[in-house]
């Protein structure tokens, strides 16, 4: 039980140096993996270095295995780990070469191992900005309401704007349809500009001028929203240190439960 335990701090948490080196060799490890992945794609490298490519794939591939392996070993409650969204991408970022025995091409699929490296705020340990993050979390969630209304404004305005166009261009600049002239509007507003359709006429290019400002426009909403919500998002100082009932992995500064499942932590 003390190895177990002693393993999850490794594992699961960056608090201490083994937990932080544990994460920097796998973070390596997960970044050597996808430029393996990435040379392979080469032809002319593939040609010249095949055999080499595919053992040191081979052997990032069991190194990851194994840490898989750890990983469900040590927790209390093992399903919660596998069926986790971590623990679904570590599966996922393992599969594609044993998959590649059977189906050809599969190994290409690892490139999925880049996910991972969101484990890199664990890494880094940058736990003074865990906080932040929750405030931008609560601040969207706050602010869904309004976003949904400000987007659905967007849209009847651009379906607006589009028949507009159409009217006003018609066949000869490209509108020939009013979907075609709202994702003409939509491309516009949003300052896209593929510049595949463009108005002719003058009072056509009149138009598309005020759409275009009133994107630059609608760039200053959405922000603005979000800006007044964090601004009234509280602070919160919390750590890496992870459950190893229930895997939540956001909890309090010198909290002794988790908050999730009111189990434990590790000390």
């Amino acid at each position: 039980m003390r190895l177990k335990h002693r393993l999850h701090e490794i594992i699961y948490e960056a608090d201490t140096a083994a937990g932080k080196l544990f994460d920097v060799v796998l973070l390596i490890l997960i970044l050597a993996s996808v430029v393996l992945v990435m040379l392979e794609s080469v032809t002319f490298i593939d040609d010249t270095y095949h055999n080499q490519l595919d053992v040191a794939e081979w052997m990032v591939t069991i190194l990851f295995s194994l840490e898989y392996a750890l990983r469900i070993i040590v927790v209390k409650r093992p399903w919660k780990y596998i069926i986790s969204f971590y623990g679904l991408v570590d599966l996922l970022s393992i599969l594609p070469k044993y998959i590649s025995l059977l189906v050809g091409g599969a190994q290409g699929l690892a490139v999925l191992r880049a996910i991972r490296l969101l484990r890199i705020f664990r890494v880094l340990k940058l736990t003074r900005y865990i906080g932040e993050s929750n405030h931008l979390l609560i601040a969207l969630r706050r602010s869904r309401p309004k976003i949904l209304i400000f987007l659905f404004v967007v849209l009847v305005l651009c379906i607006i704007l589009g028949s507009i166009m159409y009217l006003i261009e018609g066949d000869e600049g490209g509108f020939n349809s009013i979907p075609k002239s709202v994702y003409w509007c939509i491309v516009t507003m949003t300052t896209v500009g593929y510049g595949d359709i463009a108005p002719i006429t003058a009072l056509g290019q009149f138009v598309a001028s005020i759409i275009m400002i009133v994107g630059y426009g609608i760039i200053a909403v959405r922000t603005g929203i979000i800006g007044v919500e964090i601004a009234q998002a509280k602070r919160v100082h919390s750590n890496t240190q992870a459950c190893p009932y229930c895997m939540e992995s956001r909890h309090l500064d010198k909290a002794e439960h988790c908050h999730k499942c009111g189990e434990k932590l590790n000390e």
